[in-house]
């Protein structure tokens, strides 16, 4: 099969560090409902073959019970850790952030992450909630247990929150992002602030939402530039520094998919996607925890 050869473009963020725009998520497809200490072979198989497709920035999540999976699939890939961009997650263990992040690290076999997020701003009815969370959070940082710190799942009443006593803001809010939800209120927020967006379920306008107003769009532009749908997908998010994150079990989709570094969408064609996909609403993760009108 063929590397791609393009290198992955990378994002300057607000604390200095960058971070690679294509990133390979071990949620979704590998999530594990079962027993945490069972190896799944066909997750650690899976990211071992990401790495050696050229995919340095993998996502996971103590939620997604991964995290061992992961670093198996690291130590066995011989990629040293230097060149290799790691991010997990915390939800599960919310309530001690410090003890949470050594814990994620046993699992991935790491003395450090490149991205540590807090995983969704459900677990807090307060401000104050919000507030001693990313203070633990920024512990953790200045312990270099976790190179930057961010958030996922924000709306800009929660980033508000934290910001008001944090030191510094979030560095990355991971939501899910695509033609069908593109919180402009939210995406707005960020750039006044300086904090990057990084997308899950960037594939969803293509995949479990059609059929819908962009189908025609993405498959002419897929065409033009002898592409999957898919990958003007990925790439409609990169051009708009949107880090992507997306995940496959299939090498060839994993390979395809890095073509999206290959090519570049036009000012023109990136509104268009745009405004077609304002005419459908779609979420496709995390439903019952958000309100019916969640445009923002």
């Amino acid at each position: 099969m063929a590397h791609i050869n393009t290198p992955i473009p990378s994002l300057k963020l607000n604390d200095g560090n960058s971070i690679p725009m294509l990133g390979y998520g071990t949620g979704t497809a590998w999530y594990k409902t079962g027993d945490e200490s069972s190896i799944d072979q066909a997750c650690v198989d899976s990211v071992k073959t990401a790495i050696k497709l050229g995919y340095y920035h993998l996502d996971g999540a103590e939620v997604y019970k991964t995290e061992t999976e992961l670093g198996v699939a690291i130590k066995q890939s011989g990629v040293t850790r230097e060149k290799l961009y790691v991010t997990t997650k915390v939800i599960t263990n919310i309530a001690d952030i410090p003890n949470a992040i050594k814990t994620s690290l046993k699992k991935l076999q790491l003395d450090y992450v490149d991205l540590y997020l807090i995983h969704a701003p459900f677990f807090a009815n307060t401000d104050e909630e919000h507030q001693k969370a990313w203070a633990e959070m920024e512990q953790v940082q200045a312990a270099g247990l976790a190179k930057s710190i961010g958030v996922s799942n924000y709306l800009p009443e929660h980033l508000s929150a934290i910001m008001k006593t944090a030191r510094a803001p979030p560095a990355i809010n991971q939501i899910e992002f695509h033609p069908y939800l593109q919180h402009p209120q939210l995406l707005e927020f960020h750039k006044k602030h300086g904090i990057a967006t990084s997308a899950y379920g960037p594939l969803t306008a293509v995949t479990k939402a059609k059929p819908g107003p962009v189908d025609d769009y993405m498959a002419a532009l897929a065409k033009k530039y002898g592409v999957s749908e898919g990958e003007v997908a990925l790439r409609w998010c990169i051009d708009q520094d949107i880090v992507t994150i997306t995940t496959s079990g299939k090498e060839q989709r994993m390979s395809d998919y890095l073509r999206c570094a290959t090519f570049k969408l036009t000012p023109k064609e990136i509104s268009e996607i745009l405004k077609l996909g304002e005419g459908r609403h779609f979420r496709g993760f995390w439903n019952h925890k958000f309100a019916d009108d969640d445009r923002r």
